[in-house]
This record gives C-alpha cells, structure tokens and sequence, in this order.
C-alpha cells in the first residue's frame, strides 16, 4: 500500500495531463474548419460545444468523486443499470478512444502535405481534395505504429514522452495568438451586423460545434476522472482537475478561433466568402501569408508534436478501456492479458491497432474522424446524466463529495444538448456511429448465454431505454433537415423541437429503468474512499 500512495499524482500533475490529452490536433485544425463552415459565428460554436461538454462532465464528477477509481468512466452505468447498458457505453467510448489515434495520425501527415519547403514536394501527394490518398494512408499507418510501439515497451517511456512535451503543446497555441494579433488583426472580419456574423444562419452553429471537431477537442476531461484511483485526495481533485483543464482549454480554443477570424486578409474574403476559405494547414498557412517564418516552423513542428502526444496518450488509454471490457467476461480474456514485464495489455493494443487502420481506410479525412469521435463519445456520455440521477433515486444515503442541488436540473439539460450534439453529427455518420456500437451487442449476448447464465431479459428491460434510443435517432437522423444530411422531411427547427421532446422521454425512461439496488462492487468503492 505505501508504494501505492507514494506513486499517487496531485493536482498540477493532473490537470497537466489532462490538458496533455486536450491539446491535440483540434487546435490545428478546428478553427479553420469551423470558420469555413460557420464564418465569424464558429465563435459561438466554441463556447457552445464548451458548455455542452461541461455540463456533461458535472455529472460525471459526481460519480467519480463518489467512486474514484482507474478507468471508473467504463463502469459507472454498470453500477446502475447492471451490465448490459454498461458495456454499450463502455464500447461506444472504446470506439470513440480507437478513433482518436488514427485522426492524430492524419493531422501530422496533412500538415505535411503542405510543406512550403522545395525538398519535401514528395509529401504533397499525401492529401488530395481533403482526403489522405493511398501515398498518405502508408504514412499515417506508420505513425500508428510508432504510437503503438512507444506504449508496447515500457510506460515509463511513454509518460517521459508525453511529460517532456505537454509544455510545448501549451505554449504554442498561446505563442500563436499573440503574435497572428500583433501581426495584422482585422476586426472588420466579425461583421458589423446579425447577418455579417453570422453568414450562413444559426443552423451553421450546431453544424460547426460536431462536424469540425469542437466536441471532439474537449473530449479528453475524462482523463482526470478515468484516473480517479491514481488521484491524491481524489474527492476534490476530481472536481478542481475536471474543471480547471476545461476552463483552460476552452480559453485557449476561443481566442485560436476569435485569432484565426481577424487573420484571414479582408480582400480574400471579400473574394471566396467564409466557405471558400480552405487552408490545408490553417494557421501555418496564414503565418506564410503574413511572412512570420520562424511561427511557421514552430508550427509544422507541433503538427508532429501535438498529435504525436495525444496519439501516443490515447494508445495507452484505448488499450486500457479495451482490457478493462474484459473483466465482466463479455470480451475473450486474452485481450485483458498484461505483459509480466511492464503490465501492459499488448493484445489490446494490437487489435486497437488492427481497428484504427480499418477505421482511417474507410474515413480518410480529419473531419470525418472528428466527427466520428463526437457521436460515439456523445452516446457513452449519454448514460452519465441518466445514471447519476438514477443512483440519487435509488441510493440517497450514498457518500457524495460533490452533490450539487443543481443536479435535478443540469442532468435533464446535458441529456438534451448531448441527443442535439449527436444529430448535428449529421447523416449518414449518426447511422454509420450507431452501426458500429450495435455491432457490440451480438459480441456481448453471446458471451452472456455461454459464460455468464444471468438473466439476459432483466438486463434487456434495464437497457431498452438506449437501445430505442439509437434507432429513433438514426430515423429522426434520416428524415432530418437537409442541414444535417438528412432528407429534409422533418425541417429546422421542428427537428430540434422533436429532439428536445423525445429526449426527456428518453431521460426519464432511463431513470425508471434502473436496478432496485447498486451493483454490489460500487458500494465496496464508495466504502472504501471514504475510509481513505
């Protein structure tokens, strides 16, 4: 136990983690692509994508400071609604983990392609029309090699790697704005009305905050809570962490956008508009533009660094998710195996690594596997909200260090923003997201009657709720507003209107659907932390 404690992380540590996993490819990428979509309103999307995923996190924080403990995020619906509901949202976030570490691969080598330099016109053959081409995928698949490698031998070597960059990943973002708004910063780009800021509507909005990696950008706050067990005082620094990185990120990314808006020339927006505006490389291209060569190189070195740490960090953390999916025996074991040397499941880094390559072989492009992230990490976090209001109806007298009386309200109100924030994912995504999870219910029932024995229709009657769920948003998805991909049978704003509704049907199903009593472990959990 004493070694136990004196390798436990206080909260700098934690928050420097977190804001590790944070920092990644969005900040190359997601100003640009929410601008084209969005134009000066991508603004709005930023904070927009900020609140729906703090609100998301707050529940979540409860339920970690109740149950701190490693990879806690994969078992909280577990605890709740028993097994079944746990492992669709433990999948969906294996899912949404898997994909991150192809879509780092592809910001490094998109950045690449555009390479200003006479020597390296071979890479330019890595990008065409958006999409990585055969050329590029050989390189990205290297890059996913050496993520994976740099996890195989040693954690060691993959926290010194991490630790000696996070610094860096911080900085540049930072060093970015300052000077792109001391070397020309035109105020006149934000408009001087409702319409000149907002050019393609509010429905552009919802679009930009899913489809150009906002939500996905924000994503990693689950680091702290993942590392509940690994936490000093993990009661309070589950809280402060969460909440910390997330103002801090969020900070960070609004003023990239508000930056990358007053850099683009008046004249050449003038000239193509917000959708015309099409940087491979957005902000290494405007320091091009503007003649800052020194930035110029900082930045295509930090399109290697950022997501090289964050690729390599969700290797680790995939690996992880996948091998702890093997513990309620739903999973062949030998995917949960640990190497003796170094206690590293390398079989689950293997298959992760098997699934990204067929993932970045059928989604070729950074904002598709954006967009991927955002609906599967979406539709795990949809069990938060549900399950820590459903533990307050049927254990009120549970320990809960951070027990808000705000909860009543803001779980109902994240529920709603996550099923929006899955729909602006767009069709054919949403059903192509859907499709992948679903695929993970045929593994786990049949497991379930070879191993387990346990009643598989009261596990059902816990978890209908989200399996109804997926197939009324993939139809509502299908018959949607042409905005979002679908057929425009149901217009903007009724489909909002329909989403809301069916939302807080589903939400407070999903609350009357819990077990009468808490698994057994989570108690073991909560009994233990306060001991501690």
């Amino acid at each position: 136990m004493e070694k136990l404690k004196r390798h436990k992380i206080g909260l700098f540590s934690a928050v420097m983690l977190a804001l590790n996993s944070l920092i990644g490819s969005g900040w190359l990428f997601g100003a640009g692509s929410a601008s084209k979509i969005a134009g000066p309103a991508a603004i709005i999307s930023w904070i927009l994508g900020a609140i729906i995923i703090i609100s998301i996190a707050i529940t979540y924080i409860e339920l970690g400071s109740m149950f701190p403990e490693s990879g806690g995020m994969s078992r909280y619906a577990q605890y709740s609604h028993g097994p079944l509901l746990g492992f669709i949202a433990a999948w969906a976030n294996w899912i949404s983990l898997v994909t991150l570490v192809p879509m780092e691969a592809v910001a490094a080598v998109q950045y690449m392609s555009s390479w200003p330099w006479s020597w390296a016109n071979w890479t330019r053959h890595f990008m065409k029309n958006g999409d990585i081409t055969t050329q590029g995928l050989l390189v990205v698949f290297l890059f996913m090699v050496i993520f994976t490698l740099i996890n195989y031998w040693s954690v060691k070597i993959m926290t010194r790697f991490t630790n000696l960059i996070s610094i860096f990943k911080i900085l540049l973002p930072t060093l970015t704005v300052v000077i792109l708004m001391c070397s020309g910063f035109h105020a006149s780009n934000f408009g001087t009305n409702i319409h000149e800021f907002m050019p393609y509507g509010s429905r552009s909005i919802f679009e930009a905050t899913s489809v150009s990696g906002i939500i996905m950008s924000y994503d990693a706050f689950q680091t702290v809570i993942n590392m509940g067990g690994e936490l000093k005082n993990p009661r309070k620094n589950i809280v402060r962490g969460v909440l910390i990185s997330m103002l801090i990120t969020t900070a960070i990314y609004v003023m990239l956008q508000v930056t990358f808006i007053g850099a683009i020339e008046p004249s050449t927006l003038a000239k193509v508009g917000w959708h015309g505006i099409d940087f491979t490389s957005p902000f290494a291209d405007i320091a091009i533009i503007l003649g800052i060569n020194w930035l110029v190189i900082l930045l295509y070195l930090d399109a290697f660094v950022s997501p090289f740490g964050t690729g390599v960090a969700f290797v680790a953390t995939a690996s992880r998710a996948l091998a702890a999916m093997t513990h309620t025996k739903h999973l062949p074991n030998w995917l949960g195996r640990l190497n003796r040397k170094y206690l590293i499941p390398r079989a689950a880094m293997i298959a992760d690594l098997i699934l990204a390559i067929l993932l970045v072989s059928v989604f070729r492009n950074w904002n598709l596997l954006a967009t991927v992230i955002a609906a599967s990490t979406l539709i795990a976090y949809l069990t938060g909200p549900v399950t820590v209001m459903a533990l307050r109806k049927i254990k009120p007298n549970l320990n809960r260090p951070f027990n808000p009386n705000y909860m009543k309200y803001l779980a109902p109100f994240a529920f709603v923003l996550t099923s929006l924030a899955i729909y602006w994912s767009m069709w054919p995504t949403t059903i192509e997201v859907i499709f992948v999870i679903a695929l993970g219910l045929p593994v786990y029932i049949y497991y379930e009657i070879k191993y387990q024995n346990s009643d598989l229709k009261l596990q059902l009657k816990h978890s209908w709720w989200i399996i109804i769920y997926l197939v009324f948003m993939a139809v509502i998805s299908y018959l949607g507003s042409d905005g979002f991909g679908g057929q425009n049978i149901i217009k903007y704003p009724l489909d909002f209107v329909i989403i809301i509704i069916a939302s807080l049907f589903f939400y407070y199903w999903g609350i009357n659907s819990s077990m009468k009593d808490i698994d057994p472990y989570a108690k073991k959990i909560n009994e233990k932390a306060i001991e501690e």
